[in-house]
């Protein structure tokens, strides 16, 4: 089974969830029998051939090769982002907008598809649905289009960029078969784009054995976090830790009130903003406004040991998220052996029955499971002990397995209708 599938990004330039979903699934497919994967991606800075070979040296015998396109696509790009990038570019062969450079990352890809031999293609979201489509258009091989988040959640069920949406409902209609990463993102797919139950197959996301021996790594070396956070815990003070991008899709400025509400009853805690966004401006004022500046820390964007060992060291993991496709951080956090809280408009709360939810927007209830939690060690082992084993439960492999059904049911019904 030849795969042609379009990506964002991948480790190590990757800036949150995609690049890491992608990652994930692409080598849990290499490792199955008889799959061989042509990953396409649109690149910013140029990719490290070593770094490739490296990530599936591990894999005997994985077929998984790259091909890249020149292009200033990311995730999360915004139209401004875009321009601002486009001013740094110097090379003249950039679309003139957003959409622009979307189609011309797809007209690159009808020319991949010409030179490459492959049975089906896969897209991952927006920015390389129009990719998908020219590629299904050059080949006639069947399209699967991989929905991790719609514009509908990245704008927080506000007004959304009408072009993107366009492009959006133009690629699930397009598409032989469309997967999204939780029901919660079918139920929006189908409610907002008109697209068809029988057409929209779940592949909830997963995590991999690298993810678990991170982990249990970070676990090992706890005591070289900074002695700065050593200290105020052997004082007794609890960290409460948010994890994502500082946008109104994650909910980051609910945590921030919910922060404000815990230090009345709990004034011993500490709250971790680990990340980045446009936001950020406005979080850090809200917090001042708010008299608890000197209660918020915000780290920055983290990766590897930093961020496995921040997660190691917070007793609270919150993901107050006003619409989540999934929310592979919770299942990070779990891993570690700590605890989360999750709203209730998350996918990743179908994979985690045990896990606490609360609407978004009920803060009084968040912050009453927040501080029950805090004050509580036998309410945090049983939540930590569950929670990590449900999350071990959730492997790429088993998305990666349903992922090549959906190829294979695809694959026999084109050749039916040849024949």
């Amino acid at each position: 089974m030849r795969v042609l599938m379009f990506g964002w990004e991948f480790p190590p330039h990757n800036s949150g969830g995609l690049g890491v979903a992608c990652r994930g699934l692409t080598r849990a497919l290499s490792n199955l029998e008889d799959m061989e994967i042509t990953f396409v991606l649109p690149r910013r800075i140029p990719l490290l051939d070593n770094y490739m070979k490296i990530a599936f040296a591990e894999l005997p015998g994985a077929q998984v090769k790259f091909r890249e396109v020149d292009s200033l696509l990311t995730p999360y790009i915004t139209s401004s982002i875009y321009a601002d990038s486009l001013k740094y570019a110097g090379n003249g062969i950039y679309g003139a907008d957003l959409i622009a450079e979307v189609v011309r990352y797809g007209e690159a890809a009808r020319k991949i598809a010409e030179e490459e031999t492959f049975d089906i293609i896969h897209a991952h979201d927006w920015l390389s649905f129009l990719a998908g489509i020219n590629a299904k258009q050059v080949s006639g091989k069947p399209l699967v289009v991989h929905i991790h988040a719609t514009e509908y959640d990245r704008t927080g069920g506000n007004n959304g960029h009408p072009g993107v949406i366009k492009i959006e409902k133009e690629g699930l209609e397009f598409a032989d078969k469309v997967c999204t990463v939780s029901g919660y993102t079918k139920s929006i797919v189908m409610q907002e784009y008109g697209i068809a139950d029988d057409k929209i197959e779940v592949v909830h996301n997963g995590i991999d054995e690298s993810d678990i021996s991170q982990a249990e790594n970070a676990l090992q070396t706890f005591s070289e976090i900074s002695d700065g956070l050593n200290v105020l815990k052997d004082n007794g003070t609890k960290l409460v830790l948010f994890l994502g991008r500082f946008t109104v899709q994650k909910g980051a400025d609910i945590f921030i009130q919910a922060a404000q509400r815990v230090l009345q009853y709990r004034p011993n805690t500490l709250f971790l903003m680990v990340g980045s966004g446009e936001l950020e401006p406005q979080l850090i004022n809200q917090a001042v406004k708010l008299g608890i500046g000197d209660k918020v820390v915000f780290t920055g964007f983290l990766r590897g040991k930093n961020r496995e060992r921040i997660y190691s060291a917070a007793d609270l993991f919150v993901m107050p998220s006003v619409s989540e496709p999934f929310g592979l951080v919770a299942l990070e956090s779990l891993l570690h052996e700590t605890p989360i809280i999750i709203s209730k408009q998350s996918g990743v709360g179908e994979v985690l029955e045990g896990a606490i939810k609360v609407d978004f927007w009920d803060v009084d209830q968040m912050v009453n499971m927040m501080v029950s939690v805090l004050e509580h060690s036998s309410l945090r082992n049983t939540l930590s002990q569950n929670g990590k084993q449900e999350a071990l439960r959730s492997t790429w492999d088993r998305a990666a397995y349903r992922c090549k059904q959906i190829y294979k049911q695809l694959v026999a019904e084109q050749n039916l209708a040849y024949n």
